[in-house]
């Protein structure tokens, strides 16, 4: 593994609603004016609120740098608030549906980009792409090519997580607390099955159901067997009422993993504990154009992007592209460029160069978008081939990245 420097991870709050973006970039070579539709189905409130809005804001930034820099096309952007609820999340995204938005960025949550897959996107043939639903449950869906994401699946993850703890930390007895939707219990298993495989015991496991005002009673169950290490699969506001309970009656030194829907600087000043005995684990955003997304994202929102920010940005950057190359907003048409504008095909471009990219698409040419969470190459499901993994430390109110794990398919 290799150490890499220290990577801020910052939310912020970010407006919701309609924005309409218009330029005329590249009039001068005669291409017509087209708008683009892009819905986003983000979680701005509910359990990944902290979370979400960020990420939205990523989804946005390639609209914004196409009217910044005077493009020929309109990117009318509609932001959706999943809620972190699959029924809130079906709603909204049948909301993009009847506007006729053939394609969104979304969602987050697993358990909300697989029923708004199933219930929405795929009977509308309506493109989705989500920068950060990770359950390896969406790999095999039956979706008919219209379902993608950028973020990877936790069938890496979960192996990460195993062979951190048992190989890394020779860790022998582990227990897993985790969420009780696609996410939580899709990860947790893939966890457990690979530490066992290497070695390691599971001495327990249990399912949560999120935003309880307490869980020290499940926290007593899944630790009475002494394990070396707990892993925690949840998200910001259920996880910050875990960790409270955590250090008010349990001891503050057994070593804790959290996964990446807890990779967020603020949480030990929430938990108000400097969490010195918690590791992390998240997708990186490593792609070849990373330091020039960092730098947009930073100069448009005033504040260094976070977890799944630069997943968030590839997933619309690389819908754009495919939107004008197909010449219409339709979703089966957006479908079957996808792959086209992502997977090694012709002249690499990227986000420093994204209003390019499109003209360079509008004009016919062959184009390979690599991105800032990775290279974005797309599979037979939709999945990506190569992904990278922070691993986080967690110590005196501080989140530093320490090092790095590289997955190729």
């Amino acid at each position: 593994m290799a150490r890499i420097n220290r990577r801020g991870v910052l939310t912020g709050i970010g407006g919701v609603g309609a924005l309409s973006l218009t330029g005329q970039l590249g009039a001068h070579r005669g291409m017509q004016e087209r708008e683009v539709m892009l819905g986003i189905l983000q979680p701005e409130s509910g359990d990944l609120g902290e979370l979400g809005t960020p990420i939205a804001d990523g989804a946005e930034l390639p609209g914004r740098e196409l009217a910044d820099a005077g493009s020929e096309f309109t990117v009318d952007v509609q932001r959706e608030d999943s809620q972190t609820l699959s029924e809130a999340g079906i709603s909204a995204a049948q909301s993009l549906v009847d506007a006729g938005y053939p394609m969104f960025t979304g969602a987050a949550a697993s358990d909300v980009t697989i029923p708004v897959a199933q219930e929405v996107a795929i009977p509308n043939q309506v493109v989705m792409c989500s920068p950060a639903s990770t359950s390896p449950d969406i790999t095999d869906l039956a979706d008919d090519d219209f379902v993608f994401r950028t973020a990877p699946s936790d069938a890496l993850q979960g192996d990460v997580i195993a062979e951190l703890a048992f190989e890394e930390r020779d860790w022998g007895q582990g227990a897993s607390l985790h969420l009780n939707d696609a996410y939580g219990v899709a990860l947790s298993t893939v966890f457990e099955n690979r530490f066992e495989e290497l070695g390691g015991e599971i001495t327990g496991t249990e399912a949560f159901e999120p935003e309880q005002p307490s869980y020290t009673s499940i926290l007593e169950s899944v630790l009475a067997d002494d394990p070396d290490f707990l892993l925690v699969i949840a998200f910001p506001v259920s996880g910050i009422q875990i960790f409270r309970d955590f250090y008010a009656g349990f001891d503050p030194d057994l070593p804790v993993i959290v996964t990446d829907g807890l990779i967020e600087d603020d949480l030990p000043e929430s938990v108000d504990n400097p969490m010195d005995n918690v590791l992390g684990t998240a997708p990186a955003a490593d792609g070849p154009e990373v330091d020039a997304f960092t730098e947009s994202y930073d100069a448009e929102f005033g504040r260094s992007p976070g977890v799944f920010n630069a997943h968030a940005y590839d997933a619309s950057a690389v819908m754009i592209l495919a939107n004008v190359r197909a010449g219409t907003n339709d979703g089966v048409a957006v479908r079957d460029e996808m792959r086209a504008v992502a997977n090694p095909n012709g002249e690499t471009v990227g986000p420093a160069n994204f209003p390019e990219a499109v003209e360079r698409v509008a004009a016919g040419e062959e184009i390979t978008y690599q991105g800032a969470s990775s290279t974005v190459e797309f599979d037979d499901n939709g999945d990506m081939q190569a992904v990278t993994y922070d691993i986080f430390e967690f110590g005196d109110f501080e989140l530093e990245v320490v090092d790095q794990i590289d997955f190729e398919e």
